[in-house]
């Protein structure tokens, strides 16, 4: 069983010129119901089906499940998924001995922008970069899978 560990932030400084690459990613979910979700993903030239469970520890860790598909197969199964696609900028940022991804939303999330980190364990430290604002970890209106429900341009 994968169990995936991370903190989230909103962002509140400059990250970009710290950023080492970033991709476009869009996503759909095929089912986001009762904490467990099904989404595919597109990002680059690749696609991925993922599998989360409900969250723990206060929204601090996940069981997850990720298969690379075919970037064909990704943008199919789109057509199948519920209403409401998440499109966002994906910045990976080094800092100390993590990498933080940096989500920049656009359509209807436009002006959001999160920050995550994984941890090997829950209580591991972390090198804190000055970007970070207050942390969201658990605040479930920051799932991607609920930013397709109740876009933040709506909140």
């Amino acid at each position: 069983m994968a169990l995936e560990i991370e903190r989230k932030f909103l962002v509140g400084g400059d990250y970009k010129h710290l950023a080492t690459s970033s991709t476009r990613i869009r996503q759909g979910y095929l089912s986001s119901r009762s904490g467990c979700t099904v989404r595919v993903r597109l990002r680059a030239d690749k696609g991925y089906l993922t599998i989360k469970g409900p969250s723990r520890d206060g929204g601090l860790s996940r069981y997850e499940f990720e298969k690379e598909i075919t970037f064909d197969e990704a943008l199919s199964l789109l057509t199948l998924c519920e209403p409401g696609i998440i499109d966002k900028q994906r910045w990976l940022v080094p800092v100390g001995n993590h990498v933080f991804e940096v989500d920049e939303f656009f359509g209807e999330n436009e002006g959001l922008v999160v920050a995550e980190v994984e941890l090997a364990r829950a209580d591991e430290p972390f090198e804190r970069p000055p970007f970070l604002g207050q942390e969201v970890t658990g605040d479930r209106r920051y799932y991607n899978s609920a930013l397709r429900q109740h876009p933040f341009n709506r909140w």
